[in-house]
């Protein structure tokens, strides 16, 4: 190939070159814009998206927080543990079922050592537990309090006679006198016999919340029911769902089975057709009658 040749490949009409020159120019200006022009300072984000992003280290600061978060425990009475609150104590279902079958028995564990024979319970998992363990003021002076009834010589012992009187009639200041009542507990027991209109049997005195088997003792040996109180009674065959469940024996949902049954079967006799109920307490079912009018 001789140079003639190679020049015929030069040869352009004026309107090729003048696009070839257009070209040239273009490439060289796009060069050089890119040479001289700072593209960081353009941004394709959003500003909604900017601004999450100037949150981010916020939220991961607080992520870490839950990580590293420990639940603060609080001291509580192990008696009345839940499964939510076993289980976050980290029970497993067998020691939880054993306490709540222990609770059902209405007995009450009264340390950390009775707990465990209950519970069966690692000696680790109640060494982690035991220091939130809250008793009952009574149950940490139970012993202290049966030291000072033991007299070293009975000549000297004094024996105060125990004055009975009616459980009706009994006053705040009459119940805190009893050892293991204190104030919230004797307001609780009036509140009680304010919404039945009066007490008919000091069995129901296991019916109150808090009251341990001692303190019940207590109560037995100086209180009784003289005569029986003038009661407000609950008509049974005409009481509407609500007034019923405001019967402090009977939750709506009993209440509802009532009134379901009596308008299938017809009127409520006597206790015995009470009875046939499901969920109503047979134990209690005497007591209930005396505040129901059939």
């Amino acid at each position: 190939m001789n140079f003639k040749t190679i020049k015929t490949y030069f040869k352009f009409f004026q309107g090729e070159r003048l696009g070839i020159f257009l070209l040239f120019t273009v490439i060289i200006s796009l060069q050089l814009a890119y040479f001289f022009t700072d593209f960081s300072s353009f941004s394709n984000d959003s500003p909604e998206k900017e601004k999450w992003l100037s949150l981010q280290s916020q939220v991961d600061s607080m992520k870490q927080e839950k990580r590293n978060y420990i639940p603060k425990i609080y001291p509580f009475n192990p008696n009345f543990i839940s499964d939510y609150k076993g289980y976050k104590l980290g029970m497993s279902v067998s020691e939880i079922d054993r306490l709540l079958a222990f609770r059902k028995q209405n007995k009450y564990v009264n340390s950390p050592k009775e707990f465990q024979a209950v519970t069966k319970v690692s000696d680790s998992l109640l060494n982690a537990i035991s220091p939130y363990f809250k008793f009952p003021d009574w149950v940490k002076n139970k012993k202290q309090s049966k030291e000072y009834k033991k007299y070293s010589y009975t000549a000297f012992a004094k024996k105060e006679k125990v004055v009975v009187i009616d459980i009706n009639k009994a006053t705040q200041e009459d119940l805190i006198k009893i050892y293991g009542i204190g104030e919230a507990i004797s307001l609780r027991i009036l509140k009680f016999k304010e919404s039945l209109g009066g007490f008919v049997s000091m069995e129901q005195m296991k019916d109150i919340w808090g009251l341990s088997p001692e303190v019940i003792e207590n109560l037995n040996s100086h209180f009784k029911v003289s005569t029986l109180p003038e009661l407000r009674k609950v008509d049974i065959n005409n009481a509407s769902i609500k007034e019923l469940s405001q019967f402090p024996y009977f939750n709506y949902q009993l209440a509802k089975q009532i009134v379901t049954f009596r308008s299938m079967n017809g009127d409520f006799k006597n206790v015995d057709d009470l009875t046939k109920i499901k969920g109503l307490p047979i134990d209690k079912a005497n007591i209930i009658a005396l505040y129901l009018a059939f």
